[in-house]
């Protein structure tokens, strides 16, 4: 029988298909960002939104090539409710093979957010700071207009993304700016 597991349990899950430090903060991160987003959005699923943060790149550090479609195998392998699999694995819609569309707000900020925090995460550690707790808007967006910076991070999807939720890019920014401050007592960002 499937189930949706609490944010810490998934990070055990997740633990068990990555052990890079980087992924495993990243899922942390994602997963914050996500529970900040729920609280405003959807406050009555907050834990689902972190457990879908968590999980959303289970299958990437052991099959990158089949990024968002290994995830499948994964989830049913842990009895994973389907409702975790199909928002987890959306975020890849339109470049990996995966077969969901993001359509609920909680998918289209996920899809917007993943490539958008290793861009604040890269642009922190540039900070003298260190940090997001005093990054403006107006210095991300020139991280953002510099495409050798992060070029790991996609521009187009960030920008599709903001597109999908309605938002503009100043808002989407500044938004996960403070989903990311929220988390800066909980760990490194």
């Amino acid at each position: 029988m499937s189930y949706i597991p609490a944010p810490p349990e998934a990070l055990e899950i997740l633990k068990k298909y990555n052990q890079e430090p980087f992924h495993l903060h990243h899922g942390r991160v994602v997963s914050g960002v996500l529970g900040w987003y729920a609280a405003k959005h959807d406050p009555d699923r907050v834990d689902f939104w972190k457990t879908v943060g968590m999980l959303h790149d289970i299958d990437f550090e052991q099959y990158p090539e089949e990024h968002c479609v290994k995830g499948e195998e994964l989830f049913a392998a842990e009895n994973i409710d389907e409702s975790v699999m199909r928002s987890a694995l959306s975020h890849g819609w339109g470049m990996t093979g995966t077969k969901y569309q993001p359509e609920h707000i909680m998918e289209k900020i996920l899809f917007a957010v993943d490539e958008l925090t290793g861009l604040i995460g890269a642009a922190a550690m540039m900070r003298p700071s260190k940090s997001v707790c005093d990054m403006e808007v107006s210095s991300l967006k020139k991280k953002f207009k510099d495409k050798k910076f992060a070029a790991g991070c996609s521009r187009d999807v960030i920008r599709q993304g903001a597109e999908n939720l309605g938002w503009e890019l100043d808002d989407l920014f500044a938004q996960t700016i403070e989903a990311m401050r929220s988390l800066s007592g909980e760990m490194e960002i």
